[in-house]
């Protein structure tokens, strides 16, 4: 893999120096997730969101392409997968639109998501996105939908990092804008910092030896680790809770509402479990659904 620091100003400024995708029905996934059915007839009342989505004809999702198990785009189907993609076609399906034929993928690097989601630029993102106070004065979140917990990428043969607190004097490398590079500057765990626009450059930089590891959500670190399991390893116990939520426009209080609904249907009627199990849980963890937080 190539590596590719880009400037942190084109992240937020111009904001879309990004790729589109839209999902065909040619070559299968490679997660083992049966297609949603399709809602219906479906109404979303005082959602200028959703009004904007059925005037396209289409739903354009923000997520990661570069996280495996979560949000990945397989180079060899050309496809996106992975547990946060399967939750985002089921939302798209429930609201009624086909998640074969009506979708459309934008990637969108972390420090650059809320704007994305203020300008427009995507109807939802769904792609690891930490719910926090901070980011509920720009956006609003439904869900959460998985809980994960920071934690640490390291080399395989390295013994001398176990935990957070064995990280002073080590190069972390995290992402520009990610609540877990916020946590290593305010917990003072090392001043040897690097920032990177996506966790394949840290990932990267770990493996060249240029970082001594990688900080960010287990879940992320675990793709990585059973990707490469001769190399990387994930290290220590999580040191914090990550409730990712599905990012919304600000005001749109009934789109929110009617995901909320359908992340808790999918909790209740087998759902959630079904696409972790096809996803995620392939590494062999094991997870539930938490509840909504309807705020």
């Amino acid at each position: 893999m190539k590596l590719r620091a880009m400037a942190v100003g084109l992240l937020v400024g111009g904001l879309v120096l990004v790729a589109c995708g839209r999902e065909t029905a040619s070559g299968p996934s490679s997660t083992q997730v049966a297609a949603p059915s399709v809602t219906q007839n479906v109404t979303v009342a005082g959602s200028p969101t959703f009004e904007k989505m059925t005037k396209r004809g289409t739903v354009i999702i923000g997520v990661k392409n570069d996280q495996p198990g979560l949000g990945y785009l397989n180079p060899k189907t050309n496809r996106y997968e992975g547990f946060d993609v399967e939750i985002a076609r089921l939302i798209a399906a429930k609201l009624g639109f086909d998640p074969e034929t009506k979708l459309q993928y934008t990637p969108i690097p972390s420090a650059a998501r809320e704007q994305a989601i203020i300008n427009g630029q995507v109807d939802y993102y769904v792609g690891t996105y930490t719910i926090n106070d901070a980011r509920k004065k720009q956006i609003s979140f439904a869900g959460p939908y998985f809980i994960a917990g920071q934690s640490l990428l390291v080399k395989a043969a390295d013994q001398t990092i176990t935990g957070p607190a064995t990280l002073a004097g080590k190069r972390v490398c995290s992402v520009t804008g990610s609540t877990p590079i916020r946590r290593v500057r305010e917990q003072n765990l090392t001043d040897k910092i690097v920032e990177f626009q996506n966790y394949s450059q840290c990932v990267d930089q770990l493996l060249a030896g240029q970082v001594d590891a990688v900080t960010t959500d287990d879940a992320i670190l675990k793709g990585y680790a059973a990707q490469d399991p001769q190399e990387l390893k994930v290290v220590g116990q999580p040191f914090s809770q990550e409730p990712y939520g599905i990012g919304l426009p600000h005001d749109d209080n009934a789109l929110r509402a009617k995901v909320n609904d359908i992340l808790e249907a999918a909790a209740q009627d087998g759902t959630w479990k079904r696409i972790y199990d096809g996803t995620l849980g392939i590494s062999g963890s094991n997870a539930t659904p938490p509840a909504v937080d309807r705020y």
